[in-house]
């Protein structure tokens, strides 16, 4: 690790990396991803992508389908080699090395875990194949499931289980190899959404709990914001921001980030207006906002807006900055959120609007007027050419 940075890094152009807290000159990385890239003929999947994850994070790449997130994971396990670049687990090149005689385990989407086996005979399926001693596999086995929250299921058949204990055995029988770095390609994708939402609880509890460094690859956002210490937004086969959950959300670094994560409403327009660190937004239609500049846009730059739905009021003015007025489409409930599809009186468009949950407001009704409101600082302002 001679002349390494502390702290996750990450290449692109233009890509803003936050560290965290200082931990001494050099932090233990378990795996570094330095400069690689793979094409297929001529596409190129993944572009010359680097970071570094510390031992013992939780560490997502989250995008699109396509992006190339799922090549990427390949290659650090060894299905796949790289275009040019390198691969570095526990400090060791995985150049040339096999998938089986890397310091990792993988848990797949479809957990591919042997129907004709029981839950102990799954699980120590891989520590046989190493030629384990037998007292070694039971005592291990016995100890795994018992981190897994399984103690009594070691002679239940893999059918008697239910989906969530299932996603759990796949994680025991990767976790009591004792891998540097554990990868999971998208494994909730195929459980129920209340199930989905209690596993992610339940496997960012127990990454703390082992200790193992995670590779969480996904697509679903909440699934990487919920439980990662830092997230790397994925594009294109580029990494477009690396940064912690948080600050992924709150400071998208480009027009990507900004539509891709959470709920948000798009203007185009064009910056007329330039006063300290704000500027105006007017847009083909005739409408006129605020919102705060960015550095290196400057009057007469074409820019794409955007504002959270949850940054805009409904029916109060007190903001001062930007109002539009517009007529209700339609209300969308589903019991965790309360969200109203508005429509601009003046260009037709629709807009989102979350409305707090508190709120026990009567709902809009449909073809209302109300006016929406929302402070300078929520409006996300990015220079086109980067939309």
């Amino acid at each position: 690790m001679e002349g390494r940075r502390a702290g996750l890094m990450g290449h692109r152009e233009g890509a803003r990396i936050r560290r965290g807290p200082p931990t001494g000159l050099f932090m233990n990385i378990d795996l570094s991803v330095r400069n690689c890239s793979k094409r297929f003929g001529e596409f190129e999947a993944v572009k010359s992508i680097s970071f570094d994850i510390p031992k013992g994070h939780f560490f997502s790449i989250l995008g699109p389908s396509g992006c190339g997130k799922t090549t990427l994971l390949r290659m650090i396990a060894g299905f796949t080699e790289p275009s040019s670049g390198e691969i570095l687990i526990g400090g060791r090149n995985m150049g040339n090395i096999p998938p089986n005689k890397r310091p990792v385990s993988l848990v797949f989407q479809h957990l591919a875990l042997f129907p004709m086996m029981s839950v102990e005979k799954n699980i120590a399926f891989g520590l046989q194949q190493r030629g384990e001693p037998r007292k070694t596999i039971a005592s291990r086995v016995e100890g795994i499931l018992e981190t897994v929250g399984l103690p009594e299921f070691g002679k239940k058949q893999i059918q008697q289980l239910s989906g969530g204990q299932k996603q759990r055995v796949a994680i025991a029988r990767c976790l009591v190899l004792e891998p540097t770095v554990l990868l999971l390609d998208e494994p909730l994708g195929a459980l129920d959404l209340k199930l989905r939402e209690h596993m992610k609880i339940e496997l960012k509890k127990l990454q703390a709990k082992v200790g193992t460094t995670f590779l969480y690859i996904t697509h679903d956002q909440s699934e990487a914001l919920v439980m990662s210490d830092r997230v790397a937004i994925m594009n294109e086969g580029r990494i477009e921001q690396l940064d912690t959950p948080i600050d992924c959300y709150r400071n998208p670094n480009s027009a990507f980030v900004a539509g891709f994560l959470g709920e948000s409403n798009r203007w185009d327009g064009r910056i007329t207006r330039v006063d300290g660190t704000s500027a105006t937004v007017d847009t083909p239609e005739g409408l006129s906002f605020q919102c705060l500049l960015r550095e290196g846009a400057n009057i007469g730059d074409k820019v794409t807006m955007f504002v959270r739905s949850e940054a805009i009021s409904v029916e109060t003015g007190d903001h001062g900055h930007n109002r539009l007025d517009t007529e209700v489409v339609s209300n969308l409930f589903d019991g965790n959120s309360d969200r109203v599809l508005v429509k601009c009186l003046q260009d037709s468009k629709e807009v989102m609007v979350s409305l707090s949950t508190g709120d026990m407001r009567e709902p809009l009704q449909k073809g209302q007027k109300v006016v929406l409101s929302w402070p300078r600082e929520a409006g996300m302002c990015f220079l086109a050419e980067e939309a």
